[in-house]
C-alpha cells in the first residue's frame, strides 16, 4: 500500500506542476510537459511557442520558475530546459488554447471551430476534431463538434496516434470547454504497410548481373556478321555508272 500511495502522490505531485506552469506559461503558448527522472536531478522539457518570453531577460524569468519548482513542488534539483514548437499548428494544447482566446475575445464558436479546424488541416494533420462544450446560445448545456479527416476513437491507435490539447474559455454565459484531438502527418496506423522495393530491386540485380551480363555476351559475339570480302566490295560510284549504262542500251 506504501508504494501504491508514493506512485499516487508523485503523479498529482506533476498534475499540479503542470497546471502551475500552464498558468504561468499561457502567454508565451503552453505546448507540452515532460518530466523525467535523472542521477543529477529533475530534467523539465518545456515546449512553448515563443521561448524567449519564458526564459526572461538574461534569464531572470526561468530562474525565478526554477526556485518555484524547487521549493513549492519538492523536485530535487531541477533543470528547465525550453524548447520552441517546431509547428504550433500541429500542437493540440496551443490550438486549444488559442481558440479559447478567440472565443473570449467574442468569435462565435462555429466561426471559431471551422477556422481552428482549417488551419490545422492546412498544416498538413491527416485528421483532427475540435469539441466545444457549454452553454454557447442559451441556457442548456451541449456540445459542437467540428471534423475533418482521419480520426480515431478507440483503441491502441487512439492512444497513440492522437495529439489531445484542453483549455477553458471564460464567458459571461459560463465557462466553456474545449478539447482539441489532432493526427500528426507522421503517424503510421497498424494497418498500413510499406514497402521498400528499391532495397528488393537492388539485391535482385547485385544476383543477377553476373549471370545475365555472360549469355549477353556470347550471344552479341556470336551473332556478329564477318566482315565481307575485298573482292566483293564494290565502289558505289561504280555501281551507279553501270546502272545508268544498262538504262541507255534499252
Amino acid at each position: 500500500m506504501a508504494s501504491e500511495r508514493k506512485f499516487v502522490k508523485e503523479n498529482l505531485r506533476r498534475v499540479l506542476l503542470k497546471e502551475y506552469l500552464m498558468k504561468n506559461t499561457e502567454r508565451a503558448g503552453f505546448g507540452g510537459l515532460n518530466i523525467q527522472r535523472t542521477p543529477i536531478g529533475t530534467r523539465i522539457t518545456l515546449t512553448v511557442e515563443r521561448p524567449g518570453m519564458v526564459i526572461g531577460r538574461k534569464g531572470s524569468a526561468i530562474k525565478d520558475l526554477t526556485d518555484v519548482v524547487e521549493n513549492r513542488f519538492g523536485f530535487d534539483n531541477p533543470q528547465i530546459e525550453v524548447e520552441e514548437s517546431p509547428n504550433p499548428n500541429l500542437n493540440a494544447q496551443i490550438m486549444a488554447q488559442k481558440l479559447a482566446t478567440t472565443l473570449e475575445r467574442g468569435w462565435h464558436f462555429r466561426r471559431a471551430g471551422h477556422s481552428t479546424v482549417k488551419r490545422i488541416m492546412d498544416a498538413g494533420a491527416r485528421g483532427c476534431q475540435v469539441t466545444i462544450s457549454g452553454k454557447l446560445t442559451g441556457q442548456r448545456h451541449r456540445s459542437e463538434k467540428f471534423k475533418e479527416g482521419h480520426i480515431k476513437y478507440s483503441g491502441e491507435p487512439a492512444i497513440t496516434c492522437m495529439e489531445r490539447g484542453f483549455a477553458i474559455a471564460k464567458k459571461k454565459l459560463g465557462v466553456i470547454g474545449l478539447k482539441v484531438m489532432i493526427m500528426l502527418p507522421t503517424v503510421r496506423l497498424p494497418d498500413e504497410i510499406y514497402i521498400n522495393y528499391d532495397s528488393i530491386l537492388g539485391k535482385s540485380k547485385e544476383t543477377s548481373t553476373p549471370a545475365v551480363q555472360a549469355p549477353t555476351t556470347q550471344a552479341a559475339v556470336a551473332t556478329t556478321t564477318p566482315p565481307m570480302p575485298l573482292d566483293e566490295m564494290q565502289d558505289p560510284s561504280e555501281s551507279q555508272v553501270k546502272d545508268t549504262k544498262t538504262k541507255e542500251v534499252k
